[in-house]
């Protein structure tokens, strides 16, 4: 993985003249693209008041899980922990949502925006044991650089 020039892509892309979604939805297709090991890359939002997380842009097959109550799976963890959250074998969780049978791994990292949680960067891979620590690292950058534009 060569994280400088992903950086460098992502840089570029948020700073595109295009509307927000439009920038997020190519931050989906860029990333599992470019990473072999991403199989479905999403932003989820906090919806409005609700104790809950809605399903923005996104690349990879589709999801009935468009609305994900706080501490539900994995991303509802992280909606409440406030805390990166990585899954290296999703048979280990017992709060884990099923996206399909072919997802073995998760790597889930929150967005703040003036100390806030506002939403997050879900990645499922159909490899298990495969997030390292480039991975987070770039998905923090990711998270830092969408919080600037959302």
């Amino acid at each position: 993985m060569n994280i400088d020039f992903l950086k460098s892509n992502i840089t570029t892309i948020i700073n595109q003249s295009e509307k927000t979604e439009s920038k997020l939805q190519e931050i989906c297709n860029f990333l599992k693209q470019e990473i072999s090991h991403y199989d479905w890359v999403g932003f989820y939002f906090k919806n409005g008041d609700k104790e809950e997380l809605k399903l923005a842009q996104y690349a990879g097959e589709a999801t009935e899980h468009t609305i994900i109550p706080f501490g539900k799976g994995i991303c509802g963890q992280v909606a409440i922990s406030n805390k990166n959250f990585i899954v290296q074998d999703v048979t280990e969780q017992d709060n884990y949502i099923s996206c399909g049978w072919k997802v073995k791994s998760e790597i889930v990292i929150p967005i703040f925006k003036n100390q806030e949680n506002i939403g997050q960067i879900d990645i499922d891979s159909h490899t298990q044991n495969t997030f390292t620590d480039l991975d987070t690292e770039l998905l923090e950058f990711v998270c830092e650089q969408v919080a600037e534009i959302v």
